[in-house]
């Protein structure tokens, strides 16, 4: 019957393929017009500048293609009849209308091109268009003849202004501008703009790369320039009749509206309000004061009677919208008259912060289901408050299932989580002048989860302490100095320790008290919540436990086991790491190749022959291995143990690697390709559990790989997936798996999450 299936879904999927090909593509274009069906640059006369980096400055792009090329979605809007009645609307919702060839943005794109070479230092570059058109599609062909460069031989500067000479001097070398490189627009303009930045961080506040001249001198004809840069008193859009002198500015006022109300516009901040007057600057309340002016205080790095600082008001703004309770935050700067008896200028500073909404609710739902009816359901919700206490406390109250079970059999596993966490924007026992650049913050975290399988029953208690903090814009840290967890098993059925005869599994499933420490390094080159452009991240956590209570060994009573025990309890002694490296090349909006690897270890010894069963790794499920439900694969090429009645399969060590091809196909629904590949290993060699052990020689016979597709729905603030993944290579089998056994026993899995899965 399964077999029968598979050649249905096949020939089904096959037919619709043949009509979506078969469609015409040009069938709703115009008499007269053509699809745009592809851009070629080709580059004439050197190797230098490639034809890739040049396709972005077109104006105008093709469809977006998938499928080797091919895009259904396009085939799909020309099944419009043209009547606009329901089918009409149906189709154009759902396909994608074809781009039309525009001549206006052909010429437009090449203007394009010749300013971006111009700013790259190829002044004068000849680009011509061609459009080639047959049966209404359309390919433009830019040819670009690369026009002359100059390599700077002599650099030269003349500041008018002798305190902006004395101010700058320190810093022109070194120098964005070289000698010996290509004199280059866009170089002269980054240049002028890092010095002009310089400046506002020195106090001149009006002082912009506007002030900034360049004068190249190309007669030699060698292909050399003499390049001179001015500082001038005056800017590109005035002429030196109206030069001045640059002046310093302080800060006088700093006002502060902490409830800003961006509906009212500015009349908001002339309104009622209460004045609260600080050392640095003035608070005023509108009505019920939401967080505490200690908080303000100390978010607020500028200071009356300081110099103007860009770099410190950008400083401010990014600790205020790290709080994350201010959904907008507003700084601005006036200037005050001048007046003839100030030997510096000054200015006012506007702070106006918008309040969120402080609390709401979260929900998450994975699911899945398996060609052996074994299906999984895990539900999470949690509340959030983000003052708290009117400090910026972040609270968190989360609630968690996790249910598993096969149809018409009376097998259930249940797992039920509770967890509350309190996040404080202060280094508590620390002193927060650490941390000027950044919000430093406090995490205390409780939890509580209870497992009810078929073979035990188990409870386990945490609790951590611990700190987060950023180091600009890429690096994130968090250190737990304390993890505490306590776990304890009941309700053990007879049979479950007499079928478990290996020594592995049996320490693993012991009660025991786990006290240690934890780190977390986290770097990203794009730390928002969904990056819009290529992105690169690595994650690395560590926990060690144990070592701390050893040292009292001789004060400890030992168990059956010889194991030192607290509260009766054996404690857990071990070390843990786990990388994840994270690459995602968006080269467009629409499309997107995600990359993910991830390797983990673990290392029981001392007081303990196994890591604790929560620190085990196991693979599967819809963030992992996709073509296995969790912890129904491994380790190694070990067969499910028949011990546990649902798959509870775990490992020392796991290797992963994951690659998912993104695109859009309508609305807001987007399709995805993908493959898993990896497995997890035990790393000490048991008796009878040979087939599990990683071995450097022939661990590769037990990968695990799997492909599949998905489709997401993006509502911007939440995505929703489904993914079907195929067993591709089975581990224990040690065969690969080809289309005569798709969507039989133990070849397929339906996974349901939410968000993307790396």
């Amino acid at each position: 019957m399964r077999f029968h299936f598979c050649n249905i879904f096949l020939v089904l999927l096959a037919g619709v393929l043949l009509l979506l090909s078969s469609c015409s593509t040009v069938r709703v274009v115009p008499e007269g017009r053509s699809v745009l069906k592809e851009n070629i640059v080709e580059v004439t006369n050197s190797e230098d500048v490639t034809p890739s980096t040049l396709s972005q400055y077109i104006r105008q792009q093709p469809n977006t293609s998938f499928l080797f090329g091919w895009n259904p979605f396009v085939a799909i809007y020309n099944w419009s009849n043209g009547k606009d009645n329901g089918w009409d609307r149906f189709v154009k919702k759902v396909g994608q209308p074809p781009v039309i060839l525009d001549t206006f943005l052909v010429n437009r794109s090449t203007e394009n091109l010749k300013n971006h070479l111009s700013a790259i230092g190829y002044f004068n570059s000849d680009v011509e268009d061609t459009i080639i058109t047959r049966n209404k599609k359309s390919s433009v062909i830019y040819y670009i003849t690369l026009g002359d460069s100059y390599i700077i031989n002599d650099l030269s500067y003349t500041i008018r202004d002798t305190a902006i000479d004395r101010a700058v001097n320190p810093i022109l070398n070194p120098s964005l501008i070289r000698k010996g490189e290509r004199l280059a627009e866009d170089v002269l303009d980054k240049e002028s703009e890092r010095i002009a930045s310089y400046l506002r961080d020195k106090g001149y506040y009006n002082f912009s790369k506007n002030y900034f001249f360049f004068e190249a001198d190309t007669l030699r004809r060698d292909g050399t320039a003499d390049l001179h840069v001015l500082v001038e008193n005056h800017t590109r859009n005035e002429t030196p009749n109206d030069a001045r002198s640059h002046n310093i500015y302080r800060i006088r006022e700093i006002s502060l509206f902490p409830d800003f109300d961006p509906m009212r516009g500015r009349e908001d901040t002339s309104g009622t309000y209460v004045q609260v007057k600080l050392q640095d600057f003035d608070i005023y309340h509108r009505g019920t004061r939401t967080i505490k002016n200690r908080v303000l205080e100390k978010m607020n790095t500028l200071r009356k009677g300081d110099l103007y600082n860009e770099s410190e008001a950008t400083n401010t703004y990014n600790r205020f919208v790290a709080l994350r309770y201010f959904s907008g935050v507003n700084i601005q700067f006036d200037e005050v008259p001048a007046d003839s008896s100030q030997r510096e200028r000054e200015v006012d500073c506007t702070i106006r912060l918008t309040p969120s909404k402080s609390q709401g609710y979260k929900l998450n739902l994975e699911a899945s289901s398996n060609s052996n009816n074994l299906f999984g359901i895990s539900p999470a919700v949690s509340y959030y408050h983000k003052n708290l206490f009117k400090g910026g406390e972040w609270f968190t109250l989360g609630f968690m299932g996790n249910f598993q079970f096969k149809l018409n059999e009376q097998i259930r596993s249940t797992e039920l989580g509770i967890s509350a966490g309190l996040s404080v924007p202060s280094f508590l026992l620390i002193p927060d002048s650490l941390f000027k650049t950044n919000v430093p913050r406090t995490d205390i975290n409780l939890g509580y989860n209870y497992q009810n399988r078929p073979e035990f029953t188990r409870n386990l208690i945490s609790l951590n302490y611990g700190y987060s903090w950023r180091s600009g814009e890429r690096f994130f840290y968090s250190v737990n100095p304390l993890q505490i967890s306590i776990v304890k098993l009941f309700n053990l059925n007879p049979t479950f320790y007499e079928t478990l005869k290996d020594p592995f599994l049996r320490n693993a499933y012991r009660n025991h008290f786990d006290l240690g420490s934890g780190a977390t390094v986290y770097y990203t080159t794009d730390a928002s919540a969904i990056p819009s452009k290529t992105f690169f991240y690595a994650r690395w956590t560590n926990d060690i436990a144990g070592n701390i209570l050893s040292l009292f060994n001789n004060t400890l009573t030992s168990d059956t086991t010889g194991s030192k025990t607290i509260w009766n309890t054996p404690y857990a002694q071990y070390l843990r790491t786990d990388l994840t490296i994270g690459y995602t090349w968006k080269p467009n909006p629409d499309n997107a190749i995600a990359t993910r690897f991830n390797i983990g270890a673990g290392f029981a010894y001392g007081n303990s022959r196994v890591l604790p069963f929560e620190k085990l790794f196991y693979a599967g499920g819809a963030n992992s291995l996709r073509g296995w439900q969790p912890r129904s694969v491994g380790p190694g090429s070990a067969a499910i143990d028949s011990t546990f009645s649902i798959p509870n399969q775990t490992g020392d060590l796991k290797i992963e690697a994951n690659i998912e091809y993104r695109f859009r196909m309508f609305w807001r629904v987007e399709g995805a390709l993908f493959a898993d590949i990896g497995n997890i290993w035990t790393l000490r060699n048991e008796p009878g559990r040979e087939d599990g052990l990683f071995r450097i020689g022939d661990f590769y016979e037990s990968i695990a790989v799997n492909w599949g597709a998905g489709a997401r729905l993006n509502l911007d603030f939440v995505i929703l997936r489904l993914d079907l993944g195929m067993v591709a290579r089975d581990p224990y089998l040690k065969s690969w798996i080809g289309p005569k056994r798709w969507f039989r026993e133990n070849t397929y899995s339906l996974q349901f999450g939410v968000g993307y899965p790396f």
